[in-house]
C-alpha cells in the first residue's frame, strides 16, 4: 500500500493534537519564557549604564548612589526573569508528560486496529521502538523550543534592534552573520536529514531484529545458531554505527564552519569598535554592551548548530509512526456500519473467493450454510482454506468477492468489534498475555465476577493446574504465556471462550496441545461449551469431529465432500475415508494442519 509522504508540518499537526488538552498550560509557559527572554535582551542596557557611570566619574561620592541604583534595577529585573522562568518551567513540567502520555495513547489506539496482515509484516520490536521514539520527539522538540528556539529568535531581534540605536552598522554585521550562519546551517542540516532517516530505520531494524531474536532464543539455542544470530547482529548494527557516524561528520563540518564564521565576524566587530573608540563616536559602556550581545549571541548560534539537527532527528525518529499513523487501515467499518445483531447464528457463505495475490487462489467460489446451532467440522489437507474461511467470518480478512452472512446481515456492512463480540475462538496455538491466569481468562469477559472466572476455569478443567501454581490465580504466565505449558495454554484459553459465552464458536482443533489425559477432561468441557452455539470445528486429529452435525472436506480451496461421518465413510473413494484410515490406522503420512 502506497505511503503519503510525511512532512514537518504533519510532524506539528500530530503533536499539536497530542498536545491540545493540555494547551493552556503550554501557552502560560509560552508567555512567560517570552517576557523573561525580553527582560534579558534588556539587562546589559544597564550594564552599559553601570560602565558609562564608571569611565565618566569626576566625584565618586556622588557616583556611589547612582551605580548602587543600577545595580538593584538589575537585581529587580534578574529576580522577575528568574521567577518567570520557574513558573515556565513548572507548568512545562506539567503538560511535557501529559503530552507524552497522549502521543503514545494516540499511535497505539490506531496502531491497535491495524489488519492481521499489517502485524504478520512488521517486528513487533520494530514498531515498539518506533512508538516510544515518537513520543520522546515532543520533548526534545519542546525543550528545543523553550530552551533554544525561543530564546534565540527574542535575542536576535531585541539585539539588532537594541544595536541599530547604537550604531546601525553593527546591527548590519550581526544581521549579516546570522543569516549567513543560517543559510549554511540549514542546507547542512536538510542534506544531514536523509542519513538521519536512515539511521533512524537502521536503529528500528536492530531493535526488531534483537526482540525478534530473544523472543526466539530457545530455538536459536536448540539449533545451536548463537554464532550465527550473534554475527549478522554484528553486521547489522556495524552498518547502523557507519549511518550513525557519517551523521556525526556533517554536524563536525556544521560545527567548523561556525566557529570559522564566528572567529571572522567577532574580529570584524571589534575592528570597527576600535576605530569608532579612536574617534571617540561611541563610549566605554557601548563597548562592554557589543562585546555582551556578541558572546551572547555566539553561545546562542552554537546551540542552534545542534538544535536544528536535532529538530531533523526529531522528524526521522516520527516519520514512520506518522506513516502508520496515516496508513489507511485494510480491514475497516464502513460509513454508518450498525452493530450486528446475533439472534440465531445462521452463517451463509454466498460465491466467497479469496487470494492473497493474482497467481495464489485461497478460496474459489465457497457457498454453504451452517444452520443456527449446527456444528460443522471442516477438514482437509494443509492448504486447502479451512483456517482462512474462519478468518474470513472473523473479518480478519475481506472477501475478494462474494458475501458472507450472519442472521442475513453482511458482515462487511457492520462494526467489527461488535461481529468479534459474537464469536468466541480458540485456536490451536493459544497466546496469552503477561499478565494473571484471572486477567487472561477474564479477558472473555472483563466484567465477569470472580467466582464467574473460576467457575470456567473449572468447566475448562484448569482450575486444578492453577491451585498448584505459585500466587494461584494471581500468578503472570510470562511473556505469550511461556510459564504455562501447551495443554495449559489451551484450557486457559478454552475458559476464555467459556466465559464468552458467544453465539459463534471457532475451534481450531482445540485439544491438539492436550495429552490424552487433559483431552479426556476437556471434551465434557467442550460439550458443555458447544451447547446451544453455532460451532465450527477446523479439524487436523479426525478422531475429534465424530460428534459433529456435519462435515465439510476442503482441498485447493473448495469444497469436494460434505456430510456426516458415516455419510463420508461410505464413499470409499472420497478423501474423508483416505483420511480416516490413514490415521484411524495409526500412520499420518500428511501434515493436515494449516
Amino acid at each position: 500500500m502506497d505511503k503519503r509522504k510525511i512532512t514537518v508540518a504533519d510532524l506539528l499537526r500530530a503533536f499539536w493534537r497530542g498536545l491540545s488538552s493540555q494547551k493552556w498550560y503550554f501557552f502560560v509557559t509560552i508567555a512567560t519564557f517570552i517576557i523573561a527572554n525580553v527582560l534579558y535582551v534588556f539587562v546589559p542596557i544597564f550594564y552599559k549604564n553601570f560602565f558609562d557611570v564608571i569611565a565618566n566619574v569626576v566625584d565618586k561620592g556622588v557616583a556611589g548612589p547612582e551605580l548602587l541604583a543600577i545595580i538593584i534595577k538589575i537585581l529587580i529585573i534578574n529576580g522577575a526573569i528568574a521567577a518567570l522562568f520557574w513558573v515556565g518551567m513548572f507548568t512545562a513540567s506539567y503538560y511535557d508528560p501529559k503530552t507524552q502520555a497522549v502521543l503514545r495513547q494516540q499511535a497505539f489506539s490506531y496502531l491497535i486496529n491495524h489488519s492481521y496482515n499489517y502485524f504478520s509484516s512488521n517486528f513487533t520490536g520494530s514498531i515498539t521502538q518506533r512508538v516510544n521514539r515518537y513520543a520522546r520527539a515532543f520533548t526534545r522538540l519542546n525543550s528545543q523550543l523553550l530552551w533554544t528556539i525561543l530564546p534565540l529568535s527574542i535575542y536576535i531581534g531585541g539585539v539588532i534592534i537594541v544595536l541599530y540605536f547604537i550604531n546601525p552598522i553593527y546591527s548590519l554585521i550581526i544581521f549579516v552573520w546570522i543569516a549567513l550562519f543560517w543559510t549554511i546551517n540549514y542546507f547542512a542540516s536538510k542534506w544531514k536529514l536523509k542519513y538521519d532517516i536512515l539511521a533512524s530505520e537502521s536503529d528500528s531494524k536492530s531493535t526488531a531484529i534483537l526482540s525478534d531474536s530473544i523472543t526466539n532464543h530457545s530455538v536459536v539455542q536448540l539449533f545451536a545458531r548463537g554464532q550465527v544470530e550473534s554475527k549478522n547482529f554484528e553486521q547489522l548494527t556495524n552498518g547502523q554505527a557507519k549511518k550513525e557516524a557519517f551523521t556525526g561528520y556533517i554536524s563536525t563540518f556544521i560545527n567548523v564552519v561556525w566557529g570559522t564564521l564566528n572567529v571572522t565576524v567577532e574580529f570584524l566587530i571589534f575592528f570597527i569598535l576600535i576605530h569608532y573608540w579612536q574617534q571617540g563616536a561611541i563610549t566605554i559602556g557601548a563597548f562592554v554592551l557589543v562585546q555582551i550581545y556578541f558572546l551572547g549571541l555566539g553561545t546562542r548560534l552554537w546551540d542552534l548548530t545542534r538544535i536544528v539537527p536535532e529538530l531533523y532527528q526529531a522528524f526521522a525518529d516520527t516519520k514512520e509512526v506518522l506513516e502508520m499513523m496515516n496508513l489507511a487501515y485494510e480491514i475497516k467499518d464502513v460509513p454508518n456500519a450498525k452493530n450486528i445483531n446475533v439472534i440465531d447464528g445462521l452463517i451463509e457463505f454466498k460465491n466467497v473467493y479469496f487470494s492473497f495475490n493474482e497467481t495464489r487462489t485461497i478460496l474459489d467460489d465457497i457457498n454453504i450454510t451452517i444452520k443456527a446451532k449446527e456444528k460443522v467440522a471442516f477438514i482437509g489437507p494443509s492448504g486447502s482454506g479451512k483456517s482462512t474461511l474462519m478468518r474470513l467470518l472473523m473479518r480478519i480478512y475481506d472477501v475478494g468477492r462474494g458475501e458472507i452472512l450472519i442472521d442475513g446481515q453482511n458482515i462487511e456492512k457492520v462494526v467489527q468489534n461488535s461481529l468479534r463480540s459474537n464469536i468466541a475462538f480458540v485456536p490451536q496455538d493459544p497466546t496469552l498475555f503477561h499478565r494473571t491466569v484471572l486477567e487472561n481468562i477474564r479477558y472473555g469477559r472483563p466484567e465477569a465476577t470472580l467466582e464467574e472466572v473460576i467457575q470456567a476455569a473449572k468447566q475448562a478443567h484448569c482450575d486444578e493446574f492453577i491451585k498448584n501454581l505459585p500466587q494461584g490465580y494471581d500468578t503472570l504466565v510470562g511473556e505469550r504465556g511461556i510459564k504455562l505449558s501447551g495443554g495449559e495454554r489451551q484450557r486457559v484459553a478454552i475458559a476464555r471462550a467459556i466465559l464468552k459465552n458467544a453465539s459463534i464458536l471457532i475451534l481450531d482443533e482445540a485439544t491438539s496441545s492436550l495429552d490424552s489425559e487433559s483431552e479426556f477432561l476437556i471434551q465434557d468441557a467442550l460439550d458443555v461449551l458447544m451447547k446451544n452455539k453455532t460451532v465450527i470445528v477446523i479439524a487436523h486429529r479426525l478422531s475429534t469431529i465424530r460428534k459433529m452435525d456435519r462435515i465439510v472436506v476442503m482441498k485447493e480451496g473448495k469444497i469436494i465432500e460434505e456430510g456426516s461421518h458415516d455419510v463420508l465413510l461410505s464413499n470409499q473413494k472420497g478423501l474423508y475415508y483416505k483420511l480416516w484410515n490413514l490415521q484411524a490406522g495409526g500412520f499420518i503420512k500428511e501434515d493436515f494442519g494449516e
